[in-house]
């Protein structure tokens, strides 16, 4: 079954999104928008919503950018965890998804954290696993830059071993509460970590009981070759990048041929690759909205936009050159940078149609149409082995997302790719992943220790 996720994004997926005439106003630090979007999310059924986060306000460097509200410049937005706690309260099947960085905060925090998550929400919670490469977060945390990269990828392939370490601290039955006898929990069903690695000391136990999942999903989005390795060996969902079905399918065979080696089956991993849906009841009507949000990104923006993706200033070039050198690496580089610059070389396009092709979606393909028409090609994608789902991304928000619940989730449900009705307790269940056994499955407590 596909796997559908969103992002409660108020200001829309589209970098003039927040200026069309259906979109929402006063979004600033409006959680009524954020819960809107997961009940509207739930009503088609979703997986989940996810959050995206970051620990700095970016882009101040680039006023532009900063003063359009480029989507990640993050100058006003909620701590993702505190805000699902609050979406928990007002829905009740949808999966509840968030990052946190593991450069820049603590294993045992963030155990529990989502532990508590899991508990409020009954199942329903996923942590997104970052390691931060955006250099300014570095600056908030009393360093005077970031982690080099194998340094963030060696630090978190050990705070995501030490998470669920933490998660198995309890045995799921520790917890009696025999009023009769006065037993209120069973001290050999508790484990003490004693974690003493390279970068963190942990000793345990959690001071949460068992996760209702055992433990919450783990989201991983890194395209590196030492992002896909820690999302073979430790997530239950990838967050793919790709500019085309083609792309997608080299990198979801990529990631499930890793998976052998770390004792996982290919279906123990959802691959969920990004998309932008600009969906009509006719072609011309999707059209029309496609060029109504274009309309609003003057070529000054989109060349902006474009020159932080490549970490080069474009404006210097003429507009309709192609795309000029740009550094090979960088240190903060991305996924999305990495396969921006690959479209550009293999299709030979200028300055203007690169930011073209970027600015709808902010990096990620663009599907647009009727419902039959989009259904068809999250069909190809889903059935070519592209991808477990997608990340759908909406433009403009409340009205995108509104659109792809009323128009292609009933398309996609007609065709048997998608479910009428949640099934199953928790999150897990839901996306068909299996639910880990404790570390200490086969010992006991305090005296095995």
């Amino acid at each position: 079954m596909m796997n559908l996720i969103m992002m409660p994004n108020a200001t829309g997926a589209h970098l003039g999104g927040w200026r069309h005439p259906d979109a929402w106003t006063d979004t600033v630090m409006n959680l009524g928008h954020v819960v809107e979007a997961a009940q509207i999310a739930e009503r088609g059924k979703f997986d989940a919503v996810f959050l995206a986060d970051g620990n700095a306000v970016r882009e101040m460097d680039k006023p532009a950018l900063f003063a359009a509200n480029f989507p990640s410049a993050r100058p006003a937005g909620f701590e993702p965890a505190t805000v699902l706690s609050a979406v928990a309260m007002k829905t009740e099947k949808i999966g509840l998804v968030a990052t946190t960085t593991t450069s820049y905060d603590e294993p045992y925090s963030v155990a529990r954290r989502f532990a508590s998550i899991d508990h409020i929400s009954n199942g329903r919670a996923g942590w997104n696993v970052v390691t931060s490469q955006y250099a300014g977060d570095a600056l908030n945390y009393s360093r005077d830059e970031n982690f080099g990269r194998d340094e963030r990828y060696d630090r978190a392939e050990e705070f995501v071993e030490v998470v669920k370490g933490l998660w198995d601290s309890w045995d799921e039955d520790a917890f009696p509460q025999d009023k009769a006898t006065g037993q209120y929990l069973d001290p050999g069903k508790v484990h003490t970590l004693n974690h003493k690695g390279t970068h963190f000391s942990v000793k345990g136990p959690l001071n949460i009981a068992r996760p209702p999942q055992g433990h919450p999903l783990i989201f991983m989005a890194g395209q590196s070759d030492r992002g896909r390795e820690l999302a073979a060996k430790q997530a239950d969902a990838m967050f793919g990048a790709g500019d085309s079905m083609e792309s997608c399918q080299r990198a979801y065979a990529d990631i499930k041929s890793r998976m052998a080696k770390y004792g996982r089956a290919p279906d123990e991993l959802r691959f969920i690759p990004g998309i932008s849906i600009f969906v009509g009841r006719t072609e011309k009507e999707a059209d029309d909205f496609y060029r109504e949000l274009q309309d609003l990104i003057s070529p000054t923006l989109g060349v902006h936009y474009l020159s932080k993706i490549v970490d080069r200033d474009l404006t210097q070039f003429d507009l309709d050159e192609e795309l000029p050198e740009v550094p090979a690496t960088v240190k903060s580089g991305t996924s999305l940078r990495t396969y921006v610059i690959e479209m550009a070389r293999r299709e030979k396009l200028t300055i203007r149609q690169t930011y073209q092709r970027v600015v709808p979606a902010l990096g990620s393909p663009v599907v647009k149409g009727t419902p039959a028409q989009v259904a068809d090609k999250l069909e190809e994608w889903y059935r070519g082995k592209a991808c477990d789902g997608f990340m759908i991304s909406n433009p403009v928000m409340p009205r995108a997302l509104l659109n792809f619940v009323g128009m292609v989730v009933p398309e996609l449900q007609k065709r048997g790719l998608f479910r009428k009705d949640y099934e199953g307790d928790t999150l897990r269940q839901r996306m068909g992943l299996p639910t880990p056994a404790s570390r200490y499955t086969s010992q006991g407590g305090l005296a095995a220790e």
